[in-house]
């Protein structure tokens, strides 16, 4: 750990997106400051599903794209990390992916032009690789890279991280009721505990980002978009990878729970499971995973995915507001596309090289 001889970074936001921006600040020796308006981590990231891949990578731009590969090649050395530094393993695990009765021309040109493992195989190849998977299948697309997360465990290992460095101090309960402003600077943020103060604020509060910053009269177009998910509980080796069809996709994890998501519902930020979401749920697990229909639902929930423009994320300075920094709005992608984005954010705050071409996520010109 380095010494905190850098600058206070004041961070709103305790999910994926916060938390990591702020272990990634932290380790360049910046002093780091998160606040969250309620638990760390029980928001969006946790409510995914932790596929570290978008679910139809070649429909992204390559903003979208860049952010992603790099997350993705990042991913297995963060877990070991945090595993090594927390005693808590994110099970960044090694599946696979399989689209079913996917139209297969332009992914595969995607995937020969970025240089990404992605391939076509025979469907009885998919029957052998996944025996519970259900008949009638026609075709099928497969990237034997793709890994899913833990997330519930990556935001537990990245709160003991954070933790156990000395630069950090995390403030849950601790809503932010507004900004303080000096001039034309963001110097920090006022909450019923008192002020906070800081050289640098980061918005990183997922699908809450925009109801923060319009206390400055910025409209930042986030929005929350509901979803909903199933968990079933089943043998280890019942779904050895993850299967996709029809928009609906079924997750293994290593203990064999078994995801079944997700709805897209734009209902403001209701986050109520419902009855009817529950059946289309588990109608979409049956018809991937038949022997499911005998299974019990062991968990039922809604998360708030911060919806935004093309989604693509907000990363980087607010124009004509110095101080203030933004790392949201990265819809169905926070958990794939945190790593790089909380890196990229820390390159342009603490002025090093960025890791990417910074110019498609820059608020300027973005904002309302």
């Amino acid at each position: 750990m380095q010494s905190s001889n850098g600058p206070k970074v004041v961070i709103l936001g305790g999910g994926v997106i916060g938390l990591l921006s702020a272990r990634s600040m932290a380790l360049t020796g910046a002093s780091v400051c998160l606040l969250e308006k309620s638990e760390i981590g029980q928001e969006a990231s946790w409510a995914g599903g932790g596929i570290v891949s978008p679910l139809y990578p070649w429909r992204y731009s390559p903003a979208v794209t860049a952010l992603a590969h790099w997350s993705q090649d990042f991913y297995p050395q963060l877990g070991a990390q945090l595993l090594a530094d927390t005693g808590i393993d994110p099970e960044v695990y090694v599946t696979g992916l399989y689209w079913l009765d996917q139209e297969q021309a332009a992914p595969l040109a995607w995937a020969a032009r970025e240089q990404r493992p992605m391939r076509a195989v025979p469907v009885e190849a998919v029957y052998r690789a996944v025996p519970a998977l259900a008949r009638g299948f026609s075709r099928a697309l497969h990237m034997p890279e793709v890994a899913n997360v833990r997330n519930p465990r990556l935001l537990k290992a990245l709160r003991t991280a954070l933790a156990q460095m000395p630069n950090v101090t995390v403030h849950e309960q601790c809503a932010v009721s507004g900004f303080i402003r000096e001039g034309a600077r963001i110097c920090g943020v006022r909450t019923a505990a008192g002020e906070i103060r800081g050289d640098h604020v980061v918005v990183a509060a997922g699908a809450w980002s925009g109801e923060l910053l319009r206390s400055l009269g910025i409209e930042l177009p986030v929005e929350p978009v509901k979803g909903q998910m199933i968990l079933y509980k089943c043998a280890e080796d019942f779904l050895t990878s993850i299967v996709l069809a029809n928009g609906r996709y079924a997750i293994p994890r290593r203990d064999g729970h078994i995801l079944i998501g997700s709805t897209l519902e734009h209902v403001g930020f209701d986050k109520v499971p419902t009855a009817e979401a529950l059946a289309g749920l588990k109608a979409s697990a049956v018809g991937l995973l038949p022997a499911l229909a005998d299974a019990e639902v062991v968990g039922h929930w809604a998360g708030l995915r911060p919806g935004s423009p093309k989604s693509l994320p907000f990363i980087g300075p607010v124009p004509g507001h110095a101080g203030l920094w933004l790392n949201c709005g990265h819809f169905r992608n926070g958990l794939v596309l945190a790593p790089a984005s909380c890196q990229l954010l820390t390159d342009l705050l603490l002025g090093q090289e960025p890791i990417i071409d910074p110019a498609p996520y820059a608020p300027e010109g973005r904002l309302g």
